[in-house]
């Protein structure tokens, strides 16, 4: 046990990281050879789920910074994986959309993204999967419930 009484052993924060670092390394394994990052198959599959998401909104679902979305966005708008308006719509917000080689590179990187995840469940039954999903659910919305708490006081 270490001097701030965390057992790194027995801690499921640590486990959870632990978890999250290995999951990220299998996904980028899988990714490199696509010539992508998981942040950038994540705004790939973000913008498949939700058309004409913005800069800052697609930053926020990548968990990265609006600066380095911006950075992705111009890259894949180059090589022409993603469109956006040259000027907004309305507001500051730039709508960011999937051309057809976005989808056509977004399905390979899925199709390899989906073998990782079934490799991470595969000591799983359905049952097991099941109240892992439900029970990391839990995890998430009472962090966030305590944080959105915490911020209103």
């Amino acid at each position: 046990m270490s001097q701030d009484g965390v057992d790194i052993e027995t801690s499921l924060g640590y486990l959870l990281k632990e978890a999250s670092s290995a999951l990220r390394a299998a996904m980028e394994e899988v990714l490199r050879p696509l010539g992508m990052t998981v942040t950038h198959y994540s705004c790939l599959e973000l913008l498949a789920q939700r058309p004409g998401l913005s800069n800052s909104e697609l930053a926020r679902g990548a968990f990265v910074t609006r600066q380095s979305m911006n950075v992705l966005l111009q890259s894949l708008e180059r090589d022409g994986q993603v469109t956006r308006p040259a000027q907004p719509p309305a507001g500051k917000a730039l709508p960011t959309r999937l051309t057809p080689r976005g989808r056509r590179n977004l399905a390979k990187a899925t199709k390899a993204v989906r073998a990782v995840e079934v490799r991470m469940l595969a000591g799983l039954d359905a049952g097991e999967q099941s109240h892992a999903f439900r029970v990391l659910h839990s995890m998430v919305r009472q962090l966030r419930d305590h944080d959105a708490d915490a911020s209103s006081d």
